[in-house]
């Protein structure tokens, strides 16, 4: 009942969000929250730390930029061809990565994704190092204007809560009780007969394509897609999103998410402002010393929140609410 009242909470809150906040900045948080979502699904479900999500997330964002803008697709068919192109790249490379266990599971993850980043870089249809640019947003089902930024929101805010909704759903479905035992002991899954490879490639592939949603949402929003969203420090960012927010926890990587996109956006002029008003000229830099701050706010949570801030305070408040009850 609690948790149904904190989504109801949530919901009501994202619903008015756009009428207090930029709703660009707000969509482009739930883009990055459902990117989190999906990564923690892998890592927090299954136990498989992959290194290569950018590939997804940064893949599907050029073929729905490319589809939209040159091809001339509807937007519906252009988020669907950055999924398939996720889902696509996510069987490739999971078919392959899932031969090996552990840290070489993570660099095959690593070194795939980086031969995504430099055909990104390569392929003529990219753009290179400009990227993609001016792709429109249209309109969905052909009436809903897209160009409107709130009427956009309301989209993306769907999107969003469709994928954590089937998330939600996986974790508690009988596929992802297997994912969790296979998380918790894998010879003991193999020994009760489940054929581990083909649930962890379907955990690979499922994961994929939410986070080529993502990334194929975000090209609608900003309009463009560049290299950044391809490059290996994509996954890591996605990686200490997860961690920081709490890995293995619904909520947790949507409040990293948050957390780390809303300082990368507004390091900058918090630090201006501690510069106008203390004289301290240091502080206007603040805004250049991002991954300084995330590092640093990665060791703390590594030392002193390990189980990440949502994490923590289930396992801190949600046993004190136990006890009683017991």
């Amino acid at each position: 009942m609690n948790k149904n009242v904190g989504y109801a909470i949530a919901l009501a809150l994202a619903l008015a969000a756009p009428f207090y906040g930029y709703p660009v900045f707000l969509m482009k948080l739930l883009c990055f929250a459902l990117f989190a979502c999906a990564f923690n699904l892998l890592i927090g479900y299954t136990g498989l730390l992959s290194f290569g999500h950018a590939a997804f997330f940064g893949g599907a964002g050029y073929v729905t930029g490319y589809a939209l803008r040159t091809w001339g697709w509807p937007t519906e068919l252009g988020l669907l061809a950055g999924v398939a192109t996720g889902a696509f790249l996510g069987l490739v490379m999971g078919g392959l990565a899932i031969r090996r266990q552990g840290i070489y599971f993570t660099m095959i993850t690593l070194a795939l994704a980086q031969m995504v980043y430099f055909l990104a870089l390569r392929l003529p249809f990219t753009g290179g190092e400009d990227g993609l640019q001016g792709v429109p947003r249209g309109t969905l089902l052909g009436t809903i204007d897209l160009g409107n930024d709130t009427v956009l929101y309301y989209v993306v805010l769907a999107i969003f809560i469709a994928g954590f909704a089937l998330i939600v759903r996986t974790i508690h479905s009988p596929f992802g009780q297997v994912l969790k035992a296979i998380k918790e002991n894998e010879p003991r899954a193999i020994s009760l007969g489940y054929d581990v490879n083909k649930y962890k490639l379907t955990a690979i592939v499922l994961s994929a394509s939410l986070a080529a949603l993502a990334g194929a949402t975000k090209t609608l929003v900003l309009g463009f897609e560049t290299l950044t969203d391809v490059y290996w420090g994509m996954s890591g960012l996605v990686v200490l999103m997860t961690l920081v927010g709490g890995m293995g926890t619904l909520a947790g990587p949507i409040i990293g998410a948050v957390l780390i996109i809303a300082l990368e956006n507004k390091l900058g002029d918090f630090g201006t402002y501690l510069a106008t008003h203390t004289g301290v000229e240091w502080f206007g830099t603040l805004g250049e010393s991002v991954g300084i701050v995330t590092g640093i706010i990665f060791v703390i949570c590594v030392l002193m929140f390990r189980r990440g801030i949502v994490g923590e305070a289930i396992a801190r408040f949600g046993g004190r609410a136990a006890r009683p009850a017991a």
